[in-house]
């Protein structure tokens, strides 16, 4: 049960979200089996979505940072570096 205390990489939630689509797609499983993919599969795509935000916040830091650099050499006439 350590697994799935662990959080997984974003690319391994990605792929065993795919995978849970594939078999929920296939069909031939019970409303229980079903109904436990489908929870697993809402539990995965929540991972993939906080690591999907979490890359957006630091692209937007990362902006912020250069954005504030410019202003910087703008204003001085020189780098920050």
């Amino acid at each position: 049960m350590a697994e799935e205390q662990e959080t997984p990489s974003y690319e391994r939630a990605r792929d065993e979200l795919a995978e849970v689509v594939r078999d929920l797609e296939k069909g031939g499983l019970t409303l229980e089996e079903s109904l436990a993919l489908w929870e697993r599969g809402e539990k995965l795509a929540k991972v993939c979505e906080q690591w999907l935000e979490g890359a957006r916040a630091r692209l937007v830091a990362a902006q912020a940072v250069e954005e504030d650099g410019e202003e910087k050499a703008g204003k001085d006439g020189e780098t920050p570096f």
